[in-house]
């Protein structure tokens, strides 16, 4: 019989950065870093963050798309999120549909399993977005 596979630790998960997917959303694979299996469930808490400290982040509200279901991770294993958002309009004087006040940030912060994620868009850009909500896919096996 085998025993119950543990949750994954902050010190297990790790993330390279944020794979830019259009102008409204980004892909992040987190990989299981540790020397033993775990398993990650749920959806990422994120914010935006500026240069310096993850702690200094600006949260942001995340509603949660599609059930959670755990995800068993072998060493060297990858789950995946899809963070979407609403876009920012025009150019570098960029405006909101809505009204609401552009937020620009060089890193997003991703809360996993503990652990904060600082990761950077893997174009070089920033994150550009209108309001503070974005929507977040439950983590699934990465493809």
């Amino acid at each position: 019989m085998h025993a119950p596979v543990p949750p994954c630790g902050s010190g297990q998960v790790a993330a390279d950065g944020a794979e830019r997917l259009g102008a409204n959303a980004v892909r992040i694979t987190v990989v299981n870093e540790g020397s033993a299996p775990c398993v990650l469930r749920g959806h990422p808490a994120v914010a935006l963050a500026g240069p310096g400290s993850p702690a200094r982040a600006k949260s942001l509200t995340v509603v949660r798309l599609g059930p959670a279901r755990p995800v068993e991770l072998p060493p060297g294993g990858a789950a995946q999120t899809r963070i979407s958002f609403t876009p920012v309009l025009g150019e570098a004087d960029g405006y909101c549909a809505s009204g609401a006040e552009p937020f620009v940030a060089p890193s997003m912060v991703l809360g996993v399993a503990g652990a904060r994620l600082q990761l950077a868009p893997d174009d070089g850009g920033n994150f550009a977005l209108c309001g503070t909500v974005v929507r977040a896919t439950a983590f699934r096996p990465a493809s």
